[in-house]
């Protein structure tokens, strides 16, 4: 059985984007993106909102990313690699490969998906997560907490639910950026 991994970056008052949506204090230096890549490589599928894949759709075509470093290069490679599954009512398409667009977020589905599924899956986005948080399904949060705080924006995490974790690990870079690894306790 695979797990459903929710993996974000954000601010250290729990915000993914400011109030104008901006992420750009949110970039990693190239050791925490080589980090990321690691924790990227086992996910066999991302399951994406329209905002989100509308973001990384950039990493089907890297080039255009303006001083592109090999760690880049090598996210790209593991973003294309995975397949993708893009829940929107409005998007009329997908333009990236192995790439499917459904309309609603089924929780069975997503059950269904990590019986079978010989990889690890990740939700991408905090609204797509905070659908999944709610129906009991993610196993593992794995969060970047960036030294700063934004005061208000969109939140990571959904303020209406409670769930009981496990820390499974922790890492503290030079930057003053810090990974916490969690899972959902049975």
């Amino acid at each position: 059985m695979s797990n459903l991994i929710y993996f974000m970056l954000m601010s250290l008052d729990g915000f993914i984007a400011g109030e104008t949506d901006s992420m750009d204090w949110s970039v990693p230096d190239e050791e925490i993106s080589a980090f990321i890549n690691d924790r990227m490589r086992p996910i066999g599928t991302y399951l994406s909102g329209r905002k989100m894949y509308e973001t990384m759709m950039v990493w089907q075509t890297p080039d255009v990313i303006p001083d592109l470093t090999p760690t880049m290069r090598d996210f790209a490679r593991i973003w294309q690699a995975a397949d993708k599954i893009v829940y929107s009512r409005t998007l009329e398409t997908v333009s990236t490969p192995k790439t499917r667009l459904e309309r609603e977020f089924e929780p069975q589905a997503v059950r269904g998906l990590k019986a079978q599924l010989p990889h690890d899956i990740s939700v991408e986005g905090p609204n797509l997560a905070a659908q999944a948080i709610r129906a009991g399904l993610v196993d593992e949060y794995q969060l970047l907490v960036i030294p700063m705080m934004l005061g208000g924006g969109k939140r990571v995490l959904p303020s209406d639910v409670s769930v009981q974790l496990d820390l499974l690990g922790e890492r503290r870079f030079g930057n003053g950026w810090v990974y916490l690894h969690y899972r959902t306790r049975a």
